[in-house]
């Protein structure tokens, strides 16, 4: 993998990447990566100009020609090889992966494998993006066909250093566009080596294009230049209404995959301790930076000391530590950002009368490490059950009445992912059916699959990523009324 090393560490130089060339941009800006379990920074991301960004929206404009024109068989083959070289660089892209954003090297490593099944997923569903021909009066051919919407702006986050990229990147190559990726500047070399291996499998110029730079500033000159056709966008509830009124004025289609703050709801007849066990493992996975992570749990009073004790129990067994570090299995949060918010809604919930059951504070060590936290006796009104945590932290709450507990669920402006446990299938339908959230799971709290479709209602967005409508937002649908002539005979 040809990545250029700058540190012991072998973290390497970040460039961006336009118009088929790796560069520094034209400004010489430049903001610093800092490792989150030793708070020293590790290298530097360049910041892309306005200059940079036109280069590359006339990179993806021509880009998207000559992609889209490329038979279906070699844009696939193309994709496939992608995914092949991820995978054969896994290991490397998650020990990157663990320096800039700190999770445990087996779930980084893990993450890259994941995304290149996801690439070769999106890039054979691809194939099967039909149209039809609709009966019509003799003399005319009526036909639909699906067409990609050309170039498009993507925005990602620094939690799924690979997994956000790659959902944008997979679904517009496959499509057939061209796109203009902005990742995050506290994880960019993942990033570049994503692209590395776009690069190296053949796909040509103009097509995958990366900048990285000021958020606002990147994301209103991309949204509002008439060459890009689609905005695609992960992140919080905030910034993507302000992304999405930007792409409003100039009517630019956008895609939506936003925050939540999901409930789950254990019923009387579940296991406690299975339950339990389930939910904080899904908790405390990447430290709880997760849009679909389970953080509001209601659980029937009957079930409700035996969960807590055993989520307790889990809590403390997690080995927080640095993700290089074997044995970790949980690591830092990502920036000093994050501790200050999970500090703020811990004192928030013990002022208002919740009891801390473990954990609680930052941990005395560098690096920007939590405790994993659970909190009980926290009432409806504590800011944690109402903005999403996004970090290590499980309120716990008991309700008597099942209905009860799901208008509760229901109450937030929320809708991604939501849970519930139950032995029940009559139950887990009543659930479910009530539940108001795009993504549901039934005792379990999985994540995401590529053959699925994921994404949200209400603030949490809309649109959706993975599965065969993972590629309804980069395609367009053509109506074509032929008028046949008189045949020559």
């Amino acid at each position: 993998m040809s990545t250029e090393t700058v540190t012991e560490t072998g973290y390497p130089t970040v460039n961006l990447y336009i118009a088929g060339e790796w560069c520094q941009g034209g400004g010489g800006q430049t903001a610093p990566v800092v490792n989150p379990a030793t708070e020293e920074a590790i290298g530097e991301v360049p910041l892309a100009t306005t200059d940079d960004l036109d280069r590359a929206l006339a990179a993806a404009e021509e880009g998207f020609r000559t992609w889209r024109d490329t038979p279906i068989a070699r844009r696939t083959a193309i994709l496939h090889r992608a995914a092949d070289l991820l995978t054969e660089r896994a290991a490397e892209v998650g020990r990157i992966m663990t320096l800039e954003q700190g999770k445990p090297l087996a779930e980084a490593t893990g993450e890259a494998r994941r995304v290149a099944e996801t690439l070769r997923w999106h890039a054979d569903d691809a194939r099967r993006a039909y149209g039809r021909v609709i009966p019509s009066e003799p003399g005319t051919l009526l036909t639909v066909r699906r067409e990609p919407v050309g170039p498009v702006a993507a925005f990602t986050p620094w939690n799924f250093p690979a997994g956000g990229p790659m959902r944008k990147i997979s679904s517009a190559l496959s499509a057939g566009c061209s796109i203009i990726i902005k990742a995050s500047e506290e994880t960019p070399a993942t990033a570049c080596a994503l692209v590395r291996c776009f690069v190296d499998a053949g796909v040509p110029a103009g097509v995958l294009n990366l900048v990285f730079g000021e958020p606002a500033e990147v994301s209103a000159h991309l949204i509002a230049s008439p060459i890009t056709r689609l905005v695609a966008f992960t992140g919080s509830v905030p910034v993507g209404k302000l992304l999405a009124a930007q792409a409003g004025q100039v009517m630019k289609p956008t895609l939506m995959e936003l925050g939540g703050h999901a409930p789950v709801i254990v019923c009387a007849d579940a296991d406690p301790v299975e339950a339990a066990r389930r939910a904080a493992q899904a908790k405390f996975a990447n430290a709880g930076q997760v849009c679909t992570s389970p953080s509001r749990f209601l659980v029937h009073e009957s079930l409700y000391e035996n969960f807590t004790a055993e989520f307790v129990k889990a809590a403390e067994a997690v080995a927080v530590g640095d993700g290089l570090t074997e044995g970790t299995t949980m690591g830092p949060l990502a920036n000093d950002r994050r501790l200050a918010a999970l500090e703020r809604l811990t004192a928030d919930a013990v002022k208002r009368g919740a009891t801390v059951r473990t954990g609680g504070t930052r941990l005395e060590r560098p690096g920007y490490f939590f405790a994993p936290t659970v909190l009980t006796d926290v009432p409806a009104d504590a800011e944690l059950m109402i903005e999403e945590p996004f970090g290590p932290i499980a309120p716990i709450v008991p309700f008597t009445d099942l209905n009860e507990a799901l208008a509760t669920a229901n109450s937030l402006p929320y809708g991604l992912a939501a849970y519930t446990f139950t032995e029940s299938a009559a139950t887990a339908e009543y659930v479910t059916r009530a539940l108001e959230a795009g993504i549901l799971s039934v005792n379990h709290c999985g994540g995401s699959v590529h053959e699925a479709p994921s994404g949200g209602v209400k603030d949490s967005g809309y649109g959706r990523e993975g599965g065969p409508e993972a590629l309804d937002s980069y395609l367009i649908t053509k109506r074509i009324s032929h008028r046949l002539g008189a045949p020559a005979v």
